[in-house]
C-alpha cells in the first residue's frame, strides 16, 4: 500500500477508499522490526481481535515496536522513493546488459519490485538465483567483490527482485555487477 501510494504520489486513504478492510505491515520497506495494523468495520476488527487472542496472539511492552513503526511512517516518502529509485537503476542495468539471458520491462517498474524475464531456459530461474547467491573464487578475482544476491524464482521464466529499507544504492550497484558477471558466465 505504501509503495503504491508513494509511486502514485497520492494518500494511502485514496487508494483504499473502496476497500472493506486494509492490513499494513510495518517491516521491510518501512524499516520497523515487526508490527502490522488492521483496519476495517468495527465488527470486522472486533472479530479479528477475538481470533488473535484465541490463537494466543498479542504482545506486551509493544511500545518500542510502535515507535519504530511511527518513525517508518514519518520517513516513508523518502525511504520508499529511494527503494523505487534503486529498483529502477537495477532494471536499467539489466536493459543496458542487452543480454539474451535476461530482460526487463522498464514500463512495469513502478515501485520497489523488478520482474526479470529469463529467456532460453538455461539457466532456469532457480539456477540463476543459485548463481547469484553463490560466490566463486573467479568472481572475487575478476570483480574484486564477494557479492551474494538473493532473488526469488517467481515462475518458469521470471525472477523477482525486491528492494527494502536495508538495501542501499551501493548494494544495488554491486547486484548489477553480479548479474552482469553471472550473465557473462552463463553465455560462455
Amino acid at each position: 500500500l505504501m509503495n503504491a501510494a508513494v509511486a502514485q504520489n497520492m494518500e494511502p486513504a485514496r487508494i483504499t477508499q473502496h476497500c472493506d478492510s486494509v492490513s499494513l505491515c510495518f517491516s521491510k520497506g518501512l524499516g520497523a522490526p515487526a508490527g502490522a495494523v488492521l483496519a476495517g468495520r468495527r465488527d470486522f476488527v472486533a472479530e479479528a481481535w477475538r481470533v488473535r487472542k484465541l490463537l494466543g496472539g498479542g504482545m506486551r511492552q509493544a511500545g518500542v515496536l510502535a515507535a519504530a513503526a511511527l518513525v517508518g511512517l514519518e520517513h516513508m516518502g523518502m525511504t520508499l522513493r529511494r527503494d523505487h529509485d534503486n529498483a529502477r537503476r537495477f532494471a536499467e542495468g539489466i536493459q543496458e546488459l542487452n543480454s539474451p539471458l535476461c530482460s526487463v520491462n522498464l514500463m512495469a517498474v513502478e515501485t520497489n519490485i523488478v520482474m526479470v524475464n529469463i529467456s532460453g531456459g538455461c539457466p532456469s530461474p532457480v539456477e540463476l538465483c543459485e548463481h547469484l547467491w553463490a560466490v566463486s573464487e573467479e568472481e572475487l578475482a575478476k570483480t574484486g567483490h564477494a557479492v551474494s544476491v538473493l532473488l526469488f524464482p517467481w515462475s518458469a521464466h521470471t525472477v523477482r527482485a525486491v528492494w527494502h529499507h536495508d538495501v542501499s544504492a551501493h548494494d544495488t550497484e554491486l547486484a548489477k555487477k553480479k548479474l552482469e558477471f553471472v550473465a557473462r558466465k552463463c553465455q560462455e
